[in-house]
């Protein structure tokens, strides 16, 4: 069996301030940079999907034709320059033919500027092209918006169970492990798709911690035969499209045991939808609770400043966060990682030691946020280069540009030439800082960073400052989601608000 493999991998935030050009996925933005032809083959070791289904075929004998893998960090639209070079190529790819089975490495929140459903409209365009007995793979992250036609042109479908993201690789062993069922049985795959019907904010997805542990553990014990796989994607709540929202569905060879193994997770999510809401503080909140549990803590306090992760549009690089550590005289408090090219420029020509006048970040545009605007002492230097030893991309390689340390009282800040979530400690390591020594840390994340931080971590706070993703979806000015999805757990449905704002 030769099986086609490729990947394109975005998580679109339509209401964020930047899209994805086809140079972010050249670069990778915190995924791999782009890989064509046999290089796809050198992410076998990489925790991304399409690395554990490399290593699963490779094991059991079958050959593989790699094609292209790209992914770009969360942002706005993918511009249709971007969608059709990537994704032609995996059409072009598909048209030569020559091969009895494909395995696509997707997101499944992909928005571009010409398709609501990235994902959905690649594979009808793969289908069109391979017919309908072919069985076409496909992995997807947590974060998903399953639609339709993705469920429609592939054969099955298989999503992360973690959050942070350290199954990735175990997910596409999955998919491995679910196209060997296909090509063995030489049948479809039953299929129950259950739709919960309220939006779940990004920060109480985190599977750390309940209710979403417990979901998860759940979801394990009902993938037992004749279940082959059981899924649930709690979503991207920020893409405004009518099918954003979470998804649970299941596969089996037996229609009533995938029917069953759906119901069973849909009756205990919709049954306990309050435990899926999540609080949050502001900045001067966080700020003086992160001081006030410093104080007497051997180990940092981090603070998540969610609505500016880059992971999910943010631009990394709004400043409030930064203004109530100083408005609080903050001390041993440092910031990762702030996207301000110019910035880190300055800081390189200064030089180690300078004191310059800076408009530091507040490039989001966004309502309460503005560059900073102050003299930072200059404490360190670096190509940004740097490896990911954490759980999350374990042994890749990263790049972020010119980076810089900028000192301002008692905050240290880490100013980068190339946009990335910090989920990984030598982000901040990177630019010469020890996070384990700092009092404070303030994570331009959401949740992934939880996988390297969490052990070192004194109390974990979650702020909600100035930023482009509302860590509330409830927050975001919907304008087509679903008529019957409710904008946060037990919260009002979308007509609902419609005819408040009517």
């Amino acid at each position: 069996m030769k099986i086609l493999i490729a990947g394109f991998q975005h998580e679109t935030n339509t209401f964020a301030p930047t899209k994805a050009s086809y140079e972010s996925f050249v670069q990778g933005e915190g995924f791999p940079p782009m890989v064509r032809g046999a290089s796809v083959l050198n992410l076998r070791d990489v925790n991304v999907p399409i690395g554990g289904f490399i290593k699963v075929m490779e094991a059991n004998g079958r050959e593989l034709k790699p094609v292209i893998w790209a992914g770009a960090s969360a942002s706005a639209h993918v511009t249709t320059d971007a969608f059709e070079r990537i994704g032609g190529e995996i059409i072009a790819a598909v048209e030569q033919g020559g091969f009895d089975a494909i395995y696509l490495d997707l997101h499944g929140a992909m928005v571009t500027e010409q398709h609501d459903d990235g994902e959905g409209e690649l594979l009808e365009r793969v289908r069109r092209i391979v017919g309908e007995r072919m069985p076409v793979v496909v992995s997807l992250d947590l974060h998903a918006n399953v639609t339709a036609r993705m469920f429609a042109h592939a054969s099955a479908l298989v999503a992360y169970r973690t959050y942070p993201h350290v199954d990735m690789a175990e997910t596409g062993e999955r998919a491995a492990r679910i196209l060997e069922d296909l090509m063995r049985e030489r049948r479809p795959l039953h299929r129950a798709v259950r739709r919960v019907p309220f939006l779940i904010p990004v920060n109480g997805m985190c599977t750390l911690v309940e209710p979403a542990n417990d979901m998860y553990r759940m979801l394990a014990d009902l993938e037992k035969r004749p279940v082959v796989s059981v899924s649930f994607a709690p979503g991207f709540p920020a893409a405004d499209f009518p099918e954003c929202g979470p998804t649970i569905w299941a596969y089996s060879f037996d229609e009533e045991a995938a029917a069953q193994a759906a119901d069973a997770l849909f009756a205990k999510i919709v049954g306990e939808e309050a435990r899926w809401d999540v609080p949050f503080l502001s900045p001067d909140e966080a700020a003086l609770e992160a001081i006030r549990l410093s104080a007497s803590a051997t180990r940092p306090v981090i603070i998540a400043d969610t609505q500016d992760n880059p992971g999910v549009g943010g631009d990394s690089n709004t400043m409030g966060m930064v203004r109530a550590l100083l408005r609080h005289g903050a001390t041993d408090a440092a910031v990762g990682v702030i996207w301000d090219a110019q910035a880190a420029a300055a800081a390189h020509r200064a030089g180690v030691g300078a004191k310059i006048a800076l408009r530091l970040g507040g490039g989001s545009g966004v309502e309460g946020d503005s560059p900073l605007e102050a003299e930072f002492e200059v404490e360190h230097l670096s190509d940004g280069r740097f490896r990911f030893d954490g759980p999350m991309l374990n042994g890749m390689e990263g790049e972020l540009g010119p980076v810089a340390c900028l000192r301002i009282e008692g905050v240290r800040i880490a100013v980068s030439s190339v946009k990335m979530q910090i989920f990984d400690r030598n982000l901040f390591r990177v630019a010469g800082i020890e996070p384990e020594q700092m009092k404070i840390l303030v994570n331009k994340s959401s949740v992934h960073f939880r996988a390297d931080f969490e052990a070192i971590a004194e109390a974990i706070l979650v702020a909600k400052a100035p930023g482009p993703m509302a860590a509330d979806p409830a927050d975001l000015p919907w304008e087509h989601l679903a008529p019957d999805m409710r904008v946060r757990p037990l919260g009002p449905s979308f007509s609902e608000l419609n005819t408040v704002a009517g």
